[in-house]
C-alpha cells in the first residue's frame, strides 16, 4: 500500500488562491448589477444644484445657467438700477411680490438675497417664453417710462429688474426666484435653500 503526502502548506495556498480570485470575480460581476442601481446622468442633471461663478460679474452683466431643463439669469444689477426699484411700486402688479414663488431668503423689495446680485428663472410667467434682458432706459419700442427689465417677446409681459410684473400684460405673476445660497462671495449654489 502507498501512501500519499499531503501537502497542507500547497492545499492551503490553492485555497486563498482560489478564495481571493473568486472574491474579485464577484465583485467585478456585481458592478454593471451595482451601476444599474444608480440614477442616470440626466436623472442626475435634474435635480442637482448648479454652481455659479460670480467672480468676474461686471455690473449690468446677466449670465445664463441651466437648472432642471430651464434657464436661470444671474443679474449683477448696478447701483443705480437699486434705486430705481422703488419708483415702480405703482406700476406693478405684485410690488412686494405676495404671489410669487420664491424663498423666504429673497422676500425683500430687492428678492434676492443680495441687493446687487439677482437670480430668477428666466421663464415667463404667462406662457414659460423666455424673456429679453432689456437693460436701457425709455427705449422707443418700450416707452419713456421704461427703466430697464426683462421684456417677454412672445406676448408682450414686462418684468422689471427684480422681476416683478408690470400691471395689464398677460404674465399673472412676477418671475419666479429659484433656491439658492451664497458657497462663498464669488460663488453660489442653485437648486439648494441652503448650506449643507
Amino acid at each position: 500500500m502507498t501512501r500519499e503526502v499531503v501537502d497542507n502548506d500547497k492545499r492551503r495556498f490553492l485555497t486563498q488562491t482560489a478564495t481571493v480570485v473568486g472574491a474579485v470575480g464577484a465583485g467585478l460581476a456585481s458592478i454593471p448589477f451595482i451601476q444599474s442601481m444608480k440614477p442616470s446622468a440626466k436623472a442626475e442633471a435634474l435635480g442637482a444644484p448648479v454652481e455659479v461663478d460670480i467672480s468676474k460679474l461686471e455690473p449690468g452683466q446677466l449670465v445664463r445657467v441651466l437648472w432642471r431643463g430651464k434657464p436661470v439669469w444671474v443679474l449683477k444689477r448696478p447701483e443705480e438700477t437699486l434705486a430705481t426699484l422703488p419708483k415702480l411700486t405703482g406700476q406693478l402688479l405684485d410690488p412686494k411680490s405676495e404671489q410669487s414663488v420664491q424663498p423666504d431668503s429673497s422676500r425683500n423689495p430687492h428678492r434676492s438675497i443680495r441687493p446687487e446680485v439677482f437670480v430668477a428663472l428666466g421663464v415667463c410667467t404667462h406662457l414659460g417664453c423666455s424673456p429679453l434682458y432689456r437693460p436701457e432706459v425709455a427705449p422707443a419700442d418700450l416707452g419713456s417710462d421704461w427703466l430697464g427689465g426683462f421684456f417677454c417677446p412672445c406676448h408682450g409681459s414686462r418684468f422689471d429688474l427684480a422681476g416683478r410684473v408690470y400691471k395689464g400684460v398677460p404674465a399673472p405673476s412676477n418671475l419666479e426666484i429659484p433656491p439658492y445660497y451664497y458657497m462663498s462671495d464669488t460663488r453660489i449654489a442653485i437648486g439648494s435653500g441652503e448650506a449643507g
